[in-house]
C-alpha cells in the first residue's frame, strides 16, 4: 500500500475520504492466556509468533502477542491486572475477537467523522511514538463488544514496513529463537488476508446495524441472503453483507431467524452472554487444496460435510460455470471430496471454502478458510450441507 507521502492521482482523491479503507490492520482478540494462545494458533494455523508487549518490554496492564501470516495480523491480549478491560469480558465471553481494526490515512480524522456520523467512541484518539515512527489509534463502537478502531501509521510503523516484518508499534519488541516460527515457514500454511468478518446480532437487530454501517463508516449492501436461502428444517439465519466503499473490507451480519429448533445465531447469542459480536474470519488462500491439506495434518478440526453431498454439487457448481461462460472446476474433483471441502459457483466463477469447528470450548468463535476463482459471494448453495452439519455439532452440544 501507499503511504500519504507518495499517493498516485486516484490516491490523493481517496485519501481525501476520512473514512477511506486501506487495509484490515489486525484483528485484536481478549484471550485467558495469550502465552498459550499464541502457541495453538501457530502450531494449528501457521501463525509466525513475531511480536510481543508484556512485562519483560514494560507492559504492565496487559500482554500482548502479534501473530503474522501474509497480510493476516492477529494480536492476542490478556489482562496482567483485575482492572484491565478485557478481565470482565472474559468473565462475560469467554475468548474472542474484540477489535477489527482498519489501516486508515489519519485515525483522528476518521474517528471525528464516525463521531460525526453517529458514531459512539469506543475511546479516544492516542498516539503511540518513539524516534522511528508514530501509531494513532482511535475507536468506535459497533455491535455488542465489538469494537473498530482506525489506525494510521509514520516511519517505520507505516504499513509498507510493517508488511515486510518492521515493527507494530512502540513498546513491541521481536520474538526471537521461536522454533515454531522456523517449522512454520519451512511447512507454510498459505493463509494471505481477512477476506471477511461475520457478525452475530439478536433478533430484529440486522437492519439497524445495517444502517449502521451505511450513515456511520459509509459502507453499502454487498450481498443478501435470507432465510430461504439460509435454512434447513430445523433452523435457519438472514444475513446481510456490508462492504466498504472499494469492495476492500467486507462485513456480513447475521440474525437469527424462526425455525423448529435453535439456529446456529442463537446458540451463538445463548453463550456469548446474549450480546452480538464476532461469529467468524474468514481467511484467503491461493491453493484451497494445499491449505486445507496442510492444516488438516496440524489438527484443524474442521466440519464433517455429508457425503451426499458430492453426489450433486459437480452437476450444479458446472452447469452454473457453463450457463455463464466460465470453465470448470479446475481443482481435483476426488481431492476436494477426500479433504472435504465445500464448492459453490456462481455468474463471476466459483469459490471453494471449509469452516473449523469452534476454536474454544464456548461455541462462539471459528475459521473459513476460503479460494476465490473468480467468484465474490460466499457460497450461497453450500447453505444447506453447512447447516446441516452445524446442526450434527449443535445437536452433539445438546444445544439444538
Amino acid at each position: 500500500m501507499a503511504t500519504t507521502s507518495a499517493l498516485s492521482s486516484a490516491e490523493t482523491s481517496t485519501a481525501t475520504d476520512p473514512l477511506a479503507l486501506v487495509d484490515v490492520d489486525h484483528v485484536r482478540f481478549f484471550v485467558g492466556n495469550a502465552k498459550q494462545a499464541a502457541y495453538f494458533y501457530a502450531s494449528e494455523f501457521g501463525f509466525d509468533v513475531s511480536q510481543i508487549s508484556d512485562l519483560t518490554t514494560g507492559s504492565r496492564q496487559s500482554a500482548t502477542y502479534l501473530l503474522t501470516q501474509g497480510n493476516i495480523r492477529l494480536l492476542l491480549e490478556s489482562p496482567l491486572t483485575p482492572s484491565h478491560p478485557a478481565a470482565e469480558e472474559l468473565r462475560c465471553y469467554g475468548d474472542g475477537v474484540k477489535d477489527i481494526a482498519f489501516t486508515v490515512f489519519d485515525a483522528e480524522r476518521a474517528y471525528e467523522q464516525a463521531r460525526r456520523n453517529g458514531g459512539a467512541s469506543a475511546y479516544e484518539p492516542r498516539t503511540l511514538k518513539d524516534a522511528t515512527g508514530t501509531v494513532t489509534m482511535a475507536g468506535i463502537q459497533t455491535y455488542g463488544r465489538a469494537v473498530h478502531s482506525f489506525v494510521s501509521r509514520t516511519g517505520a510503523y507505516a504499513l509498507p514496513q510493517l508488511k515486510q516484518g518492521g515493527g507494530f508499534a512502540p513498546g513491541f519488541e521481536p520474538v526471537g529463537g521461536f522454533a515454531l516460527n522456523d517449522f512454520n515457514r519451512q511447512h507454510p500454511c498459505g493463509l494471505k488476508f481477512v477476506d471477511h468478518c461475520v457478525g452475530n446480532v439478536e433478533l430484529g437487530k440486522m437492519n439497524y446495524w445495517v444502517k449502521w454501517y451505511e450513515d456511520v463508516m459509509g459502507f453499502k449492501m454487498f450481498k443478501h441472503f435470507d432465510d430461504n436461502d439460509i435454512g434447513t428444517d430445523f433452523s435457519a439465519l438472514m444475513s446481510k453483507v456490508m462492504a466498504s466503499g472499494n469492495h476492500l473490507i467486507k462485513m456480513p451480519i447475521n440474525e437469527p431467524a424462526e425455525g423448529r429448533k435453535k439456529s446456529q445465531i442463537q446458540e451463538y447469542l445463548e453463550w456469548h452472554n446474549m450480546t452480538p459480536g464476532v461469529q467468524h474470519l474468514a481467511l484467503r488462500t491461493d491453493d484451497e487444496l494445499t491449505s486445507v491439506a496442510e492444516l488438516r495434518r496440524r489438527g484443524v478440526d474442521f466440519l464433517n460435510i455429508p457425503e451426499v453431498y458430492y453426489e450433486k454439487v459437480w452437476e450444479r457448481v458446472n452447469r452454473t460455470l457453463t450457463q455463464h461462460g466460465h470453465t470448470a472446476v479446475k481443482e481435483d474433483h476426488q481431492r476436494v471430496r477426500d479433504l472435504g471441502i465445500l464448492v459453490d459457483a456462481d455468474d463471476e466463477g466459483y469459490l471453494l471454502q471449509l469452516f473449523t469447528k469452534p476454536l474454544q470450548d464456548r461455541p462462539t468463535l471459528f475459521f473459513e478458510i476460503i479460494c476465490r476463482r473468480g467468484s465474490q459471494s460466499f457460497g450461497k448453495g453450500n447453505f444447506k450441507a453447512l447447516f446441516e452439519s452445524l446442526e450434527l455439532e449443535q445437536n452433539r452440544r445438546g444445544n439444538l
